[in-house]
């Protein structure tokens, strides 16, 4: 079985310190950097801009795993191809033309994402999932970090697995939210394939080594 991809949120780093938390994760064995933008129209808060972005680029060897929490977020598509990101990842809750903003993704040469709250039915996900690369579930309530998981999710990620199947889809299930060592094994063994933690691992003594863990759960 392949080992789950990691991809750390940024959103619990220490800001005043990314220099080096950027270099602890280029020396430890994350696949991505996961960074939430917020706008607080489409969630009560507001997060990291463009200029933090391009320069986490300029220090950063892993791919970057872009969550745009923001309303219209095609406006920022040249933004984000211009800085170089691997996945985008647009909410279905923010798009009204879906189709386009993905196909717009893909044009601009990046990997098309879709997250989904815990309340959208994870069936509104049937016929853009075969037109993407990767499917975000979100196990809190997007817009703050350090939340509590959503036992629900599970469920969801079951859900959204099968879905995969049916339409015939390579998308890769990525979860978000309240995960640790404990919910993490329950959302691979569930059908996750990429882990996006941050509280637990940027408040563990050493977050090098459980990102570790986590990779060999």
């Amino acid at each position: 079985m392949m080992k789950p991809l990691i991809s750390p949120s940024l959103l619990s780093a220490d800001f005043a310190h990314l220099g080096r938390d950027l270099e602890m994760l280029n020396a430890s064995a994350s696949d991505l950097m996961h960074i939430d933008v917020m706008d607080g129209v489409f969630v009560p808060n507001i997060s990291l801009g463009f200029p933090v972005l391009k320069s986490i680029k300029k220090h950063s060897k892993k791919p970057l795993d872009v969550h745009l929490m923001i309303v219209q977020p095609e406006k920022f598509i040249r933004e984000l191809q211009e800085i170089g990101v691997k996945y985008m990842t647009v909410h279905y809750e923010a798009c009204v033309h879906l189709h386009r903003v993905v196909q717009q993704i893909r044009e601009a040469g990046m990997s098309p994402g879709v997250a989904i709250n815990p309340a959208t039915p994870i069936s509104m996900l049937k016929d853009i999932l075969p037109e993407i690369d990767l499917a975000l579930v979100m196990s809190v309530n997007p817009g703050f970090g350090g939340q509590a998981f959503i036992p629900h999710a599970l469920q969801r990620v079951k859900e959204l697995k099968e879905l995969r199947l049916q339409t015939g889809s390579n998308a890769l299930i990525e979860v978000d939210g309240g995960i640790n060592l404990h919910t993490g094994a329950q959302m691979i063994e569930a059908g996750a394939d990429i882990l996006v933690a941050g509280s637990a691992i940027f408040s563990a003594p050493n977050p090098s080594q459980m990102i570790q863990e986590m990779k060999n759960l």
